[in-house]
């Protein structure tokens, strides 16, 4: 067995988010005679269970395994089918780790940064259209770049979130809601302060907003007083709603098997 290969093998599949715990069984099928295996992983997001095949391959000219790809598979609370994707591994910077897997396949959107066919670095939104499918059977991936327009300090200063008062507060919110969590916040409303949950929404150029019981509340019963809204930002939420309510049932749908 390489060791060099091992401990790098090793340490990817760590920074992957797979933690430590396939080391062990990593390390022994690169010891036997085969050219690709697979390990197995599952990890739980609340009531949310996420499993995952890591697919390892062997050079054609040297000793060297790679690792290639995981496929994610989520199964959500309370249904009876799951959503799967494969996300490949980058040599360089863009790969998605498992957290970031179970964001997607939740529809979120990610932040990344990517190498384009060039080579060059850019830095993008990212997210699963459960609408349209590759030939592979994966998601098809929409993309949001910095010329979309998309400012996410500048959606979030919209509302009265309270963790933007704290510049270590409001950091650790920005990378959160970068690798496409939904994170619980403080709102401050009438000099009342309220638990709400916020994610980011690239496409429409906003932030969207869950009360405690994770049910979505408009925009404009959130954002600052005396902020008020045009005519066309008011049309822009309404269509945002829309569209959202429209790909829910597309993500149930393709969960259950359905064409849609």
């Amino acid at each position: 067995m390489n060791e060099n290969n091992f401990d790098f093998l090793k340490d990817q599949v760590k920074f992957t988010g797979f933690g430590q715990e396939l080391e062990s069984q990593l390390k022994a099928n690169l010891a036997k005679s085969q050219t690709e295996f697979q390990l197995k992983h599952t990890a739980a997001y609340g009531k949310d269970e996420l499993s995952a095949v890591l697919q390892f391959k062997k050079s054609n000219q040297t000793d060297m395994f790679f690792f290639n790809n995981y496929t994610a598979s989520l199964k959500k609370e309370n249904e009876d089918k799951s959503v799967e994707q494969k996300f490949y591994i980058n040599k360089e910077k863009g790969s998605i780790t498992l957290k970031e897997a179970y964001n997607l396949l939740d529809g979120r959107a990610v932040n990344k940064d990517l190498t384009n066919k060039e080579g060059k670095l850019y830095n993008a939104w990212v997210q699963l259209d459960f609408k349209e499918t590759e030939n592979n059977g994966n998601f098809k991936i929409k993309q949001f770049s910095e010329k979309y327009g998309f400012e996410l300090e500048k959606a979030l200063s919209k509302h009265p979130i309270k963790e933007l008062g704290n510049d270590t507060d409001k950091s650790r919110l920005i990378e959160s809601l970068q690798k496409g969590n939904r994170q619980a916040v403080t709102f401050v409303q009438d000099g009342a302060e309220q638990k709400r949950f916020i994610e980011a929404n690239p496409q429409f150029k906003s932030v969207a907003v869950y009360d405690e019981r994770q049910q979505r509340i408009r925009s404009s019963q959130t954002e600052k007083q005396g902020q008020g809204e045009s005519q066309s930002q008011q049309q822009s939420e309404k269509q945002d709603v829309k569209a959202q309510e429209n790909e829910e049932p597309s993500r149930r749908a393709k969960r259950k098997g359905v064409s849609v």
